[in-house]
């Protein structure tokens, strides 16, 4: 591929997107796709994943089909399209909540070459008379997002997903693209093989998250453990999910009681409620939120420091959706889990009554979670196995309990040649629990119906009990020496590895196990290792300071100084104006506006704690006022329409926005009144203004939602060049 077809890419991503470079996989991604071949992506929330679809669709002939399983993250995704482009047709929804005359317009800007992405709901591709439609018009490309939902290993499955191979067939040999937030290598052959796309090529990328720090604790005591760790991170933000909704009651009341300022959030409780509390968390009225899963799906808070498991969730899966809302600012986050196998034998009591099919999964995802809960292992390099990524844990420093506190260690050698003998000797047929029992030399009903125990060498680990073997063989998994069939819910097979092994066995180390049963004892309260080396008590009486003073004011502490900036002061130490100027993110209007009790709060800390400033301080350049940006500032102040200041130097309306956006954020001021005047009245532009003084982010696509379109974004980032030139300079 030539460079002018990758800037062209770029152009395309620049000019629909406003990004400049594409993150990640992307670009190998799109090109893919434009090639006309399948592909499968697996990339963690947050990742960037729709643009992988939305971007090729805009450029290609004809209409993509997106397979959604939610009405309502369709009904986001158009609306974040239409906003990138001039015409609202680019996109449209296809689902039960369109009436007869809306599904006919959909249709008739199908028809017209206009739409260039259609979301339709799985149960709307089934009906015949939309397939008979697909059928007669250009499609470009199918994508399934959430394509998890295929599997019945996924942790969202959807039956209906299974028939959309057949359909797209039906329809048009065209690529498809599946992609998910979270695949284990069971569920990402399960997609593919399902969809007939084992030709697709494969795009992964890394699961760690290297910044969260995993500890697993036995569940003695949990509520008193909850409060004492929480007691000893003042202020920060933290989410703690329970599994039933009448537990996340009653911890958030015993929180309240205690002096901890949490509120609860569940399924139940009425949607305005369910707002509120969110909307509080977001805007840090509120510390920590105790939550059923139903909480988090939306939530984008870069500062949440903490994830609390006062119990284990179902799948590790679900373990790490819920873990890896914390720290997403790349700031340390600890995600404490409390363990006890009561609450397994719980969970296995709600799958009774299920298809028996049904049955034998959630078992074997509930195997998944005690085997990582009891592990001695890392647990980073034990999670990332799971979802098919190896991990040298020599590179974990101390950032999960297992490597900070390790377990003690004895050659495994003779152990594991025992387990591997028995995994051949039973025609690598049976699961863990069978080869644990056979090992241990228990006669259970299972060994008798199979005369296992005529076997000559069962028992022949009965020295060593189940939970001994069970710890063997989970450490010979994450080694490579054993596998998990797929298809068959867990069998355990030799690999080649492990051939290896038998014919030559060498030294292998094995780690002790943790108790998770017997009396109760003090926990060690883990500070997770230190990845952020700032002043973290300057840090904290800052954000006290900002708050009070967003308080005081009535304005989003964003408004004030964002946290980066903070965090700068925080390794700086300006004592006056003039250096606060030289902080990341903040110019001479900055400063002067709000400046004066942070410099003189660090200049008082400084005195109190003797520190020795870096004298040579870095000097951030404040945005390059020479040239084009004079002329840009005389032109406003000389009130010309802004499309004919951007026609005067070569540039498109979007770009003069950018670059006006720029200088507003050095802390110069500049007044567009004379344009906004022009194109909204003045009750709208205090319905925005509003809008901007209470949010909790000055994110545009959020205020796009808060106003369910009736504003374009271009109106709303002009409004927010007005509020923040006003507000913050």
């Amino acid at each position: 591929m030539g460079v002018s077809e990758l800037t062209e890419l770029n152009q395309a991503l620049r000019k629909y997107f406003g990004y400049d470079h594409f993150r990640g996989d992307q670009e190998a991604i799109i090109n893919n796709i434009l090639d006309g071949k399948n592909t499968f992506v697996i990339m963690p929330t947050g990742g960037g994943k729709s643009m992988c679809y939305q971007l090729p669709a805009l450029l290609s002939e004809g209409t993509a089909i997106i397979v959604s399983p939610l009405i309502a993250l369709m009904k986001n995704q158009v609306d974040a399209i239409r906003n990138v482009s001039e015409d609202d047709a680019v996109a449209h929804v296809l689902n039960s909540s369109l009436s007869k005359s809306e599904i006919n317009q959909v249709k008739s800007d199908i028809l017209a070459g206009k739409t260039k992405l259609l979301y339709v709901a799985p149960e709307s591709l089934t009906k015949q008379a939309n397939i008979d439609f697909f059928t007669a018009v250009p499609i470009s490309f199918f994508a399934i997002d959430e394509a998890h939902c295929i599997s019945e290993w996924g942790h969202d499955f959807r039956p209906e997903y299974r028939r959309l191979r057949e359909i797209f067939e039906a329809i048009s040999n065209v690529p498809i693209i599946a992609l998910t937030a979270t695949a284990t290598p069971k569920v990402q052959h399960d997609i593919q093989k399902n969809l007939n796309m084992l030709d697709a090529k494969l795009f992964k990328a890394s699961f760690n998250r290297d910044n969260l720090y995993y500890e697993v604790r036995p569940k003695r005591d949990v509520e008193k453990e909850i409060i004492k760790y929480i007691r000893q991170r003042p202020g920060k933000s933290g989410i703690i999910y329970c599994l039933s909704r009448k537990k996340v009651e009653q911890l958030a009341e015993l929180l309240q009681v205690n002096g901890i300022n949490a509120l609860a959030y569940h399924a139940g409780m009425d949607a305005n409620t369910r707002a509120k509390h969110q909307d509080m968390f977001l805007m840090e009225e509120v510390d920590i939120i105790v939550a059923t899963i139903a909480f988090g799906m939306g939530i984008d808070k870069p500062d949440v420091r903490f994830v609390i498991h006062h119990d284990i969730p179902k799948s590790l899966e679900s373990y790490y959706q819920e873990t890896g809302r914390a720290g997403r600012d790349g700031g340390v986050g600890e995600c404490i889990a409390f363990y006890s196998y009561k609450d397994i034998e719980k969970l296995e009591k709600f799958l009774q009554g299920k298809p028996i099919a049904e049955q034998e999964i959630g078992r074997q995802l509930l195997f998944e979670i005690v085997s990582y809960s009891e592990a001695s292992i890392c647990r980073r390099k034990f999670l990332l196995h799971y979802f098919g990524e190896e991990y040298d844990d020599s590179n974990c420093t101390e950032m999960c309990d297992n490597c900070k506190y390790p377990r003690e260690k004895t050659e495994g050698k003779n152990e594991v040649v025992k387990l591997l003998q028995a995994v051949v000797d039973l025609k690598e047929m049976q699961r863990s629990k069978h080869l644990c029992a056979f090992l241990s030399g228990d006669r259970t009903s299972e060994i008798i119906s199979y005369k296992h125990d005529t076997y000559s060498n069962f028992g022949i680990g009965k020295d060593k009990d189940k939970t001994f073997w069970n710890a063997v063989l989970r450490q010979c998994l994450v080694a490579g020496l054993l596998s998990k069939d797929i298809e068959t819910y867990g069998i355990i097979k030799i690999t080649e590895k492990g051939l290896d092994f038998l014919k030559n066995p060498k030294s292998f180390t094995l780690v002790k196990e943790h108790d998770y049963s017997g009396d109760d004892t003090d926990t060690v309260v883990v500070q997770a290792g230190g990845k952020d080396t700032f002043d973290d008590v300057l840090y904290q009486a800052l954000l006290d300071l900002r708050k009070q003073i967003s308080k005081e004011k009535a304005i989003p502490p964003f408004v004030i100084f964002q946290e980066p900036s903070l965090k700068d002061m925080t390794f700086q130490y300006p004592i006056n104006l003039e250096e606060l100027t030289h902080i990341q993110g903040v110019g001479t209007g900055k400063a002067k506006r709000y400046g004066a009790p942070f410099v003189a709060l660090i200049k008082q800390y400084v005195e109190d704690n003797e520190i020795e400033r870096p004298q040579d301080l870095v000097v951030k350049s404040l945005v390059n006022k020479s040239g084009l940006k004079v002329q840009l500032i005389q032109n406003i102040d000389r009130k010309l329409p802004l499309e004919d200041i951007a026609a005067a130097q070569g540039k498109t309306f979007e770009e003069i926005i950018d670059e006006i956006e720029m200088i507003v954020q050095s802390g110069t001021r500049v007044n567009i009144n004379y344009y906004i005047d022009d194109i909204l009245d003045e009750d709208n532009q205090e319905e925005i203004y509003d809008y901007f003084s209470e949010a909790e982010t000055d994110a545009i696509e959020d205020a796009y939602k808060e106003f369910d379109g009736d504003y374009t974004e271009e109106e709303l980032r002009l409004m927010r060049i007005k509020f923040m030139s006003e507000m913050a300079n």
